[in-house]
């Protein structure tokens, strides 16, 4: 079933897909949105570990921040809602730079943008339009992956997403960060991210913030979160944080790929990424099975 058969689930906002729980009335207001300096951005294409990056950021003690729903999930009362939140914010959103908000980048609020390997971010992508009822349900591997390349999906092109935020790579308010390279070294990545908040963080505390964040604990842990707080949604695309955390696997790609949509899939990627370190990075990831 395409993405078109089920319109009422999806709508188009400067050509780009978005759920209808992103209302346009919302999506044309975010630059009236009014960031405050020590605001933290936490930022991805969807299924690129958003939620593990959320769980980072909440596991860091004395961090004083609160962490809200996602800037574009709901209707013209979020921005009046996050008016509220009394402490520094950690607000994650999956929207590409230019709909990032004017005065996000006006005060130069600190942002974190994790990347992963496209193949992988597409199996998962996969995964979660079959079993969200928020998104419309694709039959066939075959037929969503034709979907991804053409960036016919929930906030458009993958390429363009990265390529949109890679121009900003070097900005000194943003952090890049890679899924892979977090899968790999944790502590060096948990690192990067204090370093960049200006939060002290000992050893003992890093090894506990490991230990929670990993993705079995939190996989466990998904239950009891939502139900302790219905409020407590890091996803612009469901509130059923059980949907969320499926393998949270390097490499899991090379299960699903006929050697025909991977030499498809290459080809675009080389087109697409021809001038870019973000893709000389995941390439190793996006031709191997990344271990």
């Amino acid at each position: 079933m395409s993405s078109q058969s089920q319109p009422s689930l999806l709508h188009k906002y400067m050509g780009i897909i978005f759920s209808t729980m992103s209302s346009e009335e919302l999506l044309g207001s975010l630059d009236s949105f009014d960031a405050r300096e020590d605001d933290i951005f936490l930022v991805s294409y969807p299924k690129s570990g958003t939620h593990w990056l959320a769980e980072v950021i909440e596991s860091i003690p004395n961090a004083g921040v609160t962490l809200t729903s996602p800037i574009e999930l709901g209707d013209i009362s979020k921005l009046e809602e996050l008016k509220t939140v009394p402490k520094r914010r950690a607000i994650p959103t999956h929207l590409n730079y230019e709909m990032l908000p004017m005065t996000v980048k006006q005060k130069q609020c600190k942002i974190i943008y994790i990347v992963r390997n496209p193949k992988d971010t597409a199996v998962s992508m996969f995964h979660y339009y079959r079993d969200n009822p928020n998104l419309p349900s694709t039959e066939t591997w075959a037929a969503f992956l034709e979907l991804f390349l053409k960036g016919d999906v929930v906030y458009g092109s993958w390429f363009d997403h990265v390529l949109s935020w890679e121009e900003h790579k070097n900005d000194k308010n943003v952090l890049f960060l890679f899924y892979e390279e977090m899968k790999k070294d944790f502590v060096k990545s948990l690192k990067k991210i204090t370093a960049f908040l200006g939060i002290d963080v000992n050893d003992s505390e890093m090894g506990e913030i490991a230990r929670s964040t990993s993705f079995s604990e939190m996989k466990s842990n998904a239950a009891a979160k939502e139900n302790c707080d219905p409020n407590h949604v890091i996803c612009a695309l469901t509130s059923d944080r059980n949907l969320v955390f499926r393998k949270g696997v390097v490499g899991d790609w090379i299960n699903y790929f006929t050697p025909k949509q991977n030499r498809v899939f290459d080809e675009l990627f080389t087109e697409k990424m021809s001038n870019s370190e973000v893709g000389r990075f995941l390439k190793e990831y996006a031709q191997s099975d990344g271990k």
